[in-house]
């Protein structure tokens, strides 16, 4: 499958970091959402260490995330190596490692945009709907969820932006491997290590622009949205 104006090498890049950036977004919605009702919902000891861990990708360089990933998921290491040999999961220079990597940095945005949606809810809403026999699990459902769900689309959208630019973490744990690991940040890097790449990494950097900017104005959209139905 080509692109248009990409090369074939160009468009496997472009093409892996949409399977990347999908598959790290997906995975870590339901973890970011669990991780948003638990510390909104509930206050207990350690809730401030626990917010902090979650939000520790924004602070550290990526390529700190990916050191640990690689010294704690590595082929040799002792995690790494039960995984491969017990589960059959590799996730060391492979491109779920990339998808992982990519899941624990872009993880704050969605956690962050989910409480931020669930804080605004009227909490008189979920009380009336349990004076009128709705259960815990109905409420959730029915209300917390639909009222919610501007949020987690914003957030899907910002951390699926992110994911597609995400490239420290991801060349520290899995390496720039052509068709596995290469992603399009990957293949800009690689194309201005090459003599006359200049042009190639252009074009490349042309479509991570076009593809960001998509990705923000979704988000903004989805944002309005949210605060359009908090008003109405």
């Amino acid at each position: 499958m080509t692109i248009i104006l990409l090369t074939a090498a160009e468009s496997e890049a472009l093409l892996l970091s949409l399977r990347v950036a999908i598959v790290a977004v997906l995975c870590a919605l339901p973890l970011a959402l669990a991780a948003a009702v638990l510390l909104t919902r509930h206050s207990f000891f350690g809730r401030s260490l626990v917010e902090g861990v979650i939000h520790l990708p924004l602070a550290l360089p990526p390529v700190v995330v990916g050191y640990l990933l690689l010294i704690t998921l590595g082929t040799r290491e002792p995690v790494g190596a039960w995984l491969s040999a017990h589960l059959g999961l590799r996730f060391a220079f492979s491109w779920t490692g990339a998808a992982l990597a990519s899941g624990l940095i872009t993880f704050p945005f969605q956690y962050r945009a989910i409480r931020l949606a669930l804080e605004a809810q009227d909490a008189r809403l979920a009380e009336a709907a349990a004076t009128l026999g709705a259960g815990a699990l109905d409420r959730f459902v029915n209300l917390t969820l639909p009222l919610a769900l501007p949020g987690i689309i914003a957030g899907v959208i910002t951390a699926f932006a992110a994911a597609l630019g995400e490239f420290g973490a991801i060349i520290t744990f899995v390496s720039n491997i052509p068709g596995e690991t290469r992603t399009l940040p990957l293949a800009i890097y690689s194309a201005l290590q090459e003599p006359g790449g200049e042009t190639e990494a252009a074009r490349l950097a042309a479509l991570a622009i076009a593809l960001a900017l998509a990705g923000v104005m979704l988000a903004g959209l989805a944002d309005r949205r949210l605060r359009t139905n908090l008003h109405s």
